[in-house]
């Protein structure tokens, strides 16, 4: 199925039910925009369209702090230990990955949300710790441009997408890099909202990328 074939969600829901929950990750050395690009567009959808019946949130796994890989401070809203339990999950990428990778309380960690979160999104070389805790197995997947041979060095059985800015493989979604996430939250909106829903929220942000150089 190609991603023009995705159809949309009805996101509608009964008031007692409550909003549905899209969590993004904050580590220390994450790519900034990895993370803020997607909550511009996440945030500016759920604080505006209510009705739509989602919110998002931002957690770091102690409810502190972190900072970023270009030195921006970032305040997250909750820790993982008192966050909701998430609809979507959305692990950004950055030099911080690396560590993560190779950290075995993190790699379960995101094996226990795989079998908790219906979808598990990801920007940037946020795939390179899906891959490292074997959850991208026999699937297509991105990532940042210059992680490509080590997505699939960490598992061969990945179809590496060199040349797609996103890819949904249905419960999972991964992003190229770092300005990617941003069309890959579009993307997201679109899937959960529906593609007018996703236009009104474009607008909303004044995103029509049209590089000057």
């Amino acid at each position: 199925m190609t991603q023009d074939e995705r159809t949309s969600q009805d996101p509608e829901m009964s008031q007692d039910q409550g909003p549905k929950h899209i969590g993004i990750l904050l580590f220390d050395g994450l790519e900034e925009l990895d993370a803020v690009g997607p909550w511009e567009v996440l945030a500016y959808w759920t604080r505006n369209y209510p009705e739509d019946g989602y919110d998002v949130v931002m957690l770091s796994g102690d409810g502190l702090p972190v900072m970023a890989a270009k030195g921006l401070l970032l305040t997250p809203h909750t820790s993982r230990a008192e966050a909701p339990r998430f609809e979507v999950f959305l692990h950004p990428g950055g030099h911080g990955t690396r560590t993560l990778a190779r950290n075995d309380g993190h790699l379960d960690w995101m094996r226990t949300l795989r079998a908790q979160v219906p979808l598990m999104t990801s920007v940037c070389t946020g795939s390179l710790v899906y891959a490292a805790a074997g959850l991208l197995q026999g699937r297509p997947a991105t990532t940042y441009w210059d992680a490509l041979d080590t997505l699939a060095e960490l598992d061969p059985s990945i179809q590496v997408r060199p040349d797609d800015r996103w890819v949904d493989d249905g419960d999972v979604v991964s992003s190229a890099g770092v300005s990617a996430g941003i069309d890959m939250a579009l993307h997201l909106v679109r899937r959960l909202a529906g593609v007018q829903r996703a236009r009104e929220v474009r607008r909303g942000i004044q995103y029509d990328p049209e590089p000057p150089v």
